[in-house]
């Protein structure tokens, strides 16, 4: 019977690895169906489209003049042009460029938000695991309950015992089935908020086992691929560069702006057509450009060293929780097997060794051992599903 516990213990609280593989599919289903990476997918599409608008030339200006003249004697004038204007050539690199940036960077855009989900999506999966593996450890208790429930109602209608146990018994019985009761409450909740991140459709999850997980010891390796997988931190470091070279146009849009073209002018008997340029000469629009794309980029560069910061030492708290946790389930794992009289309790009580009262209050102290555990290996895959949110 011992034995039997502990297996029973190890089933329900140890870590399996083919969890892991279930939650796998769960993130696949919610990636493709989820609304609002739906909408956003097009968002960012769109945002992409219009980053590629004004890149090129602005358009052909076309003129035509017929003027009248006065005294009629002198004939009527036509006028006729065709003029294209043209920034500095490099000024056009520097569009294009900034162009396929603000495009990665609509990407990340995306993948911070699909980061967000999905992490949304391992938590509920990982709080439904606890509120699964209660059922089964709840089914068990409310079995053993109805049983003892059973006796002790036929030993009461028999005179065998008092009113007291069987009041007892019967109300042991209420709890553990109001304890059902909440627990299928707090399960649907959450059964129905992973429908809602799959877009509406339905998805079941009923896992019970916590997966096996090994976190490195050795932070500053984790940090590193954290911190190059981090869509925020690169998106930053993407403005930094599109603050750098948002200056540099600016500098090529404070050059003279060129213009050529084709005009034509006709009066009576005489007609005059040739090429026609000119240039712009910078002296107010662009003013204060540069100096603003210059102090843009220092406050950007600020802003990234404060991110850096402030995303190193959330890891680096939440990496010290998980190698702590991770270390107490172990040991409370190993100690709960070592010393649970579960088996011996249930031998004692059918032989009469213990009274009822005696059997519930020591069996409660095993549930409340029970419940202490799968609580910590929650936290402990919670915490573990916030460092992997970028790997």
């Amino acid at each position: 019977m011992k034995r039997a516990i502990i297996i029973t213990v190890l089933m329900v609280l140890g870590f399996n690895l083919f969890a892991q593989n279930t939650i796998d599919n769960v993130l696949a289903e919610i990636e493709k169906n989820n609304t609002t990476l739906l909408a956003y997918r097009k968002s960012v599409d769109a945002e992409k489209i219009g980053n590629k608008t004004g890149l090129t030339p602005q358009n052909p200006e076309v003129e035509f003049n017929y003027l009248w003249g006065n005294p009629s004697a002198i004939g009527n004038r036509t006028d006729f042009s065709v003029k294209q204007s043209f920034d500095f050539p490099t000024a056009y690199s520097y569009k294009n460029q900034i162009s396929n940036l603000k495009n990665e960077q609509a990407e990340l855009e995306y993948k911070k938000q699909r980061n967000e989900v999905l992490y949304q999506t391992r938590v509920v999966c990982v709080k439904l695991i606890y509120y699964n593996a209660l059922k089964v450890e709840l089914s068990k208790r409310h079995a053993n309950a109805l049983k003892v429930a059973d006796a002790y109602t036929s030993k009461y209608n028999a005179g065998d015992v008092g009113i007291l146990d069987y009041n007892k018994s019967q109300v042991n019985l209420l709890n553990i089935l109001k304890e059902q009761e909440n627990n299928e409450i707090e399960r649907n909740a959450l059964l129905l908020e992973l429908i809602t991140l799959n877009g509406g459709n339905s998805i079941n999850f009923s896992d019970s086992l916590f997966s096996n997980h090994t976190i490195p010891v050795d932070f500053e390796q984790w940090f590193i691929q954290s911190e190059a997988n981090n869509p925020l931190l690169q998106w930053v470091n993407q403005e930094i560069t599109i603050s750098e070279k948002e200056a540099k146009l600016n500098t090529a849009m404070s050059l003279p702006k060129l213009y050529g073209g084709f005009m034509s002018e006709k009066v009576a008997g005489e007609q005059f057509q040739g090429v026609t340029v000119g240039i712009t000469i910078p002296l107010w629009e662009n003013k204060n450009t540069v100096k603003y794309a210059k102090a843009k980029t220092i406050a950007l560069q600020s802003i990234e060293t404060d991110a850096k910061l402030q995303f190193y030492n959330s890891m680096k708290a939440t990496h010290t929780k998980v190698i702590a946790l991770q270390k107490n389930v172990a040991d409370y794992r190993s100690k709960l097997e070592l010393y649970s009289n579960s088996a011996l309790l249930e031998k004692a009580f059918n032989k009469g060794e213990i009274s009822l009262t005696e059997y519930m209050y020591e069996l409660s102290l095993y549930y409340e051992s029970f419940y202490k555990l799968l609580e910590m290996e929650m936290n402990l895959n919670l915490g573990f599903a916030e460092l992997i949110k970028y790997q």
